[in-house]
C-alpha cells in the first residue's frame, strides 16, 4: 500500500458551470468503442506540448469519444471513454466515470452521481470519489492525496508527479479536484471566474513535463488537452486528488 495523505476537495463547476465569484473561494480491457462515439486514435498527433489540444469543439452534453492510448519512449497514455458532463454540477461523476472506463464498461453520470452523493452543489469531498473509484473496480489502489499548501510544497509536487507516473503505469487514470482562478486558468475557462472542478488525468510525456487532461466540462470546447504538469500541481492546492 503507498504513503497515504488526507485530503480536503470541494467540487464543481461545468459547461453551463456553475461559478463561483473569485472572492468566494485492472490488465486493462480497452474500453468498448460505442458506435455513437467519435474514435480518436492518437493523441499525440499534434505533440504533447503545454496547450495543445487533442480534441475540441464537441462540448454538448452528454458527447462520448473513444481514446485510445500510445505508449512511447516517454509518452504514456490510456485509453478511455470520455464524456461530457451531463448536467453544470456532474464534474465529479463524469471525471469519476472516465477514470473507470480506462478498466471496466463504467456506469452512468447519472448512476455514479448517485453513488457520489452529488447535488446541485456538486461533489463534496474528493474521498467520495476515491471510495467509489474503488468500489467500482473491487480494488483498494485508490487513496486520497491532499495538498493543501498554496503554492504546494517541492514534496508535495514530487508525490503528484510520482503519483501520475505510478498510476498511468499502472493502467489507473487520476481523479483531480482543482481551483482554478482568473490568471491560472486551462484553456477556455471562462477567465472572469474561479472554476472549482473536478477533472480525469489519463497520461503523461516525461520529455515535455505534461500531463494529459481529459475535461469533462468541455470549456470553450476543449474536451482533451495537453497540460504543463507545473500548471496542474499550481490548480490542485488546496484541494486533493484520487491516485
Amino acid at each position: 500500500m503507498r504513503k497515504r495523505l488526507l485530503a480536503t476537495a470541494i467540487a464543481t463547476a461545468a459547461t453551463g458551470a456553475l461559478l463561483a465569484p473569485a472572492t468566494t473561494a485492472q490488465a486493462r480491457p480497452t474500453p468498448p468503442h460505442p458506435a455513437s462515439a467519435l474514435h480518436v486514435p492518437d493523441v499525440l498527433d499534434h505533440g504533447s506540448r503545454a496547450g495543445t489540444a487533442v480534441v475540441s469543439g464537441r462540448n454538448e452534453p452528454g458527447t462520448r469519444l473513444t481514446i485510445d492510448g500510445v505508449h512511447t519512449s516517454s509518452a504514456h497514455t490510456l485509453p478511455v471513454d470520455y464524456q461530457v458532463q451531463e448536467t453544470g454540477y456532474w464534474c465529479g461523476p463524469a471525471a469519476t466515470r472516465i477514470a473507470l472506463s480506462a478498466r471496466v464498461a463504467a456506469p452512468s453520470q447519472a448512476e455514479l452521481a448517485a453513488q457520489l452523493g452529488t447535488t446541485e452543489a456538486g461533489t463534496d469531498h474528493i474521498s467520495q470519489v476515491t471510495g467509489v473509484l474503488n468500489a467500482n473496480l473491487g480494488t483498494g489502489w485508490y487513496e486520497t492525496k491532499e495538498m493543501p499548501n498554496d503554492p504546494p510544497t517541492q514534496e508535495q509536487k514530487d508525490l503528484l508527479w510520482h503519483d501520475i507516473v505510478l498510476d498511468i503505469d499502472n493502467n489507473y487514470p487520476l481523479v483531480t479536484n482543482i481551483v482554478a482562478p482568473p490568471g491560472n486558468q486551462p484553456p477556455g475557462y471562462p477567465s472572469d471566474q474561479t472554476i472549482y472542478h473536478y477533472f480525469t488525468v489519463i497520461g503523461y510525456d516525461d520529455a515535455n513535463r505534461t500531463v494529459l487532461i481529459a475535461d469533462p466540462a468541455s470549456f470553450g470546447g476543449n474536451q482533451v488537452y495537453w497540460l504543463s504538469f507545473d500548471q496542474l500541481a499550481s490548480l490542485v492546492p488546496p484541494k486533493g486528488y484520487s491516485a
